[in-house]
């Protein structure tokens, strides 16, 4: 029988496990990916490890997320990162270089590779037939160190494309079809191969915009084919020496199959503020807008920006509209400004920022209170965009520009105008200036790290008790993102290297007094609805609560980044043995679980006893023998320390 992609990248990696859906394996990674979000703690972690020199064929560091520099901690952050490039021997991409998924797609990302990074838009490098997954960064920072990635062998989730997308219609609407049709946890535990005679027409970089926002399907990654569309796309970086033919064998097969056929599709937006909440863009035509934002990982190339550059060409936005452009590489903006297009944007009234990240980590470009904000960003999650009750909807370039006129929200195909021809450039502006490449290994061995007094190290935790009293101190429902447990934004990432300081703001934007009565209470535990977690990968989310006494999360579901990331921090994560035992627990229940050594080991089941009602719970968790080592350890590192 013949092999699908995701399964000839497996193979290809494989180094222990098996590949039945549900079990664990463990992959060989020829690469990895930080930014400064969570590179700060990987660094940390390499530094904990005592490594030498990183083990991958190529390990990158982006500067894009938190480029704001209103004090020292944003700069001293980066000092501490461009140090621990050389000291580990890490390639090293200065700030306002570009956001780090389409620059190492553009220098880096080569079919056939595989791909951990500490960032959930990770799998965007899928785009170019490449295993690429996002993971919690002490995860990374192990690949780094040479250690194989573990993870649950997903299923193989076929998605043929037919047909041609018309006109006014884009990648972004591909993606968004698929999250109308299947929710934001509709790919968990899946890999997403897209395939058919609808890709011919799909350049890489289309590929990437859907590839990209796969993590909000939940998906595990996205992988597309390296065909002759990567071809020209590597070729046009001048790397088409890079390039090798990954195709899905014809008689191969998949765990799921279906289909779309892009000739049927229409411009399509997702209302605040979940990226599921999908319709046309002409049910809700007419809103009134005040922000249209170009840019982010999500819609990154070339064409996105060019194709808005035309549509607004010689006229001006409405006159209340911020218009948003967030150029995503250097490489990009100058390209743009080369070919004219950054000047009809400006002459419309476009508010040109730096390459990166910006308003899509609620890095500035908030928007107003109680305003709609247009955006080609990934997520809308409440709050993410800096403004505490936004209203942020995720659209295409087109979507964006052609309301940016109108001041409204606008189905593009009403402007009175034909639909641009806009075709990649054959010759993208390549700058490896940027880029700073390793020192050679003894060279590295002399550097020291740079720490400024906002760099902390990690906080050690202790083993997983063999019985635990836990009070319930929250109870949230269902797609409680890590946006929500560790807020993003100007006033809270720039803490990212302190986890004391970083912990004053744990779930800040559903219950402000969490923080008060977890500091009281000491070892507490937390019961969560559907998929606990979705969104980034940012390992705050776990190691901050952790500090705070969070000892157990007790779901419906868990996304999958985060559900790893809760075990690497020695929090253990259960399952509702029956989902309707959910509406049992209470604020105010005390938990106890006996015997977890014994229950761990032996099987998937634990029952707990809610002390304050003489009732009993059943429990359920999913971890592997290595999983349940490194609960009970109180976390990855410890785990680790016991084995050197």
């Amino acid at each position: 029988m013949g092999r699908n992609v995701a399964q000839k990248l497996i193979d290809a990696h494989l180094l222990e496990g098996d590949t039945r859906p549900g079990k664990e394996i463990a992959l060989r990674i020829d690469q990895t990916l930080t930014q400064d979000a969570t590179g700060t703690l990987v660094m940390l972690e390499l530094e904990g490890m005592q490594l030498d020199r990183v083990k991958t064929e190529l390990s990158v560091q982006y500067v894009d997320h938190n480029l704001l520099q209103e004090d020292f901690r944003n700069p001293d952050d980066h000092l501490f990162l461009y140090s621990a490039c050389r000291r580990f021997g890490i390639w090293y991409s200065r700030a306002g270089n570009g956001v780090s998924h389409p620059t190492h797609m553009q220098y880096f990302g080569c079919p056939g590779k595989t791909l951990v990074g500490s960032d959930s838009h990770t799998c965007a490098a899928g785009s170019l037939g490449m295993l690429a997954i996002g993971a919690g960064g002490i995860e990374v920072a192990m690949a780094m160190a040479g250690e194989p990635f573990f993870l649950k062998m997903p299923a193989i989730w076929g998605i043929t494309l037919t047909g041609e997308l018309p006109s006014w219609v884009s990648a972004k609407d591909v993606i968004l079809e698929m999250l109308r049709r299947y929710g934001v946890n509709g790919g968990t535990d899946r890999i997403i191969e897209y395939r058919g005679p609808g890709l011919i027409k799909l350049s890489a970089m289309d590929r990437h915009v859907i590839a990209n926002m796969g993590a909000e399907l939940g998906a595990t990654t996205s992988v597309f084919p390296a065909d002759e569309a990567v071809r020209r796309f590597l070729a046009a970086h001048a790397r088409e020496s890079d390039f090798a033919n990954l195709l899905a064998d014809e008689d191969c097969q998949y765990d799921l199959e279906d289909q779309i056929d892009l000739s049927l599709l229409e411009p399509l937006i997702a209302r605040p503020c979940s990226p599921d909440d999908v319709v046309p863009v002409r049910e809700v035509a007419g809103e009134e807008i005040y922000q249209s934002y170009i840019g982010s990982s999500a819609n990154p190339g070339y064409r996105d920006f060019a194709i808005a550059a035309q549509i607004v060409r010689g006229r001006m936005v409405a006159p209340h509209v911020s218009f948003d452009v967030n150029p995503t590489s250097r490489g990009l903006l100058e390209a743009l400004i080369r070919d004219g297009h950054i000047g009809h944007l400006l002459h419309a009234g476009a508010r040109l920022h730096q390459a990166g990240c910006n308003g899509c980590i609620g890095m500035g470009q908030a928007p107003a209170t109680g305003k709609n904000s247009l955006r080609t960003v990934p997520r809308n999650f409440p709050g993410r965009s800096g403004t505490r009750d936004d209203l942020v909807w995720l659209c295409s370039p087109e979507t964006a520009a052609a309301s940016a006129l109108a001041g409204r929200i606008t189905d593009p195909r009403e402007l009175e105008m034909d639909y641009p021809d806009i075709a990649e450039p054959g010759d993208s502006m390549i700058d490896w200036q940027n880029l700073v490449a390793p020192l050679p290994h003894e060279q590295a061995r002399a550097e020291t790290l740079v720490k400024g007094p906002n760099i902390l190290s990690l906080p050690d935790f202790e083993p997983f008790p063999e019985q635990i009293r836990l009070p319930l101190l929250l109870k949230v429902g269902d797609d409680i993102s890590t946006d929500d447990i560790m807020p993003a934004g100007a006033a809270v990432l720039p803490y990212r290297s302190n986890i004391p300081a970083i912990s004053e703001f744990v779930y800040e934007p559903i219950d402000k007094s969490y923080v008060t009565r977890a500091r009281a209470a000491g070892d507490h535990a937390i019961v969560g609805g559907l998929n606990y977690g979705q969104g980034s990968s940012r390992e705050h989310a776990a190691i901050a609560p952790r500090y705070l006494g969070l000892r157990v999360v007790i779901a419906r579901g868990f996304s999958r980044i985060h559900w790893q990331n809760l075990v690497n921090f020695g929090i253990l994560p259960l399952r509702f043995g029956d989902a309707a035992d959910y509406d049992r627990l209470a604020l105010g229940d005390v938990l106890v679980l006996e015997h977890l050594d014994r229950a761990l080991a032996t099987g998937t089941e634990i029952v707990a006893s809610i002390a304050n009602r003489g009732e009993r719970l059943l429990l359920t968790h999913g971890l592997s023998p290595r999983q349940v080592a490194i609960l009970r350890a109180g976390g990855l590192i410890n785990w680790l320390r016991e084995l050197s």
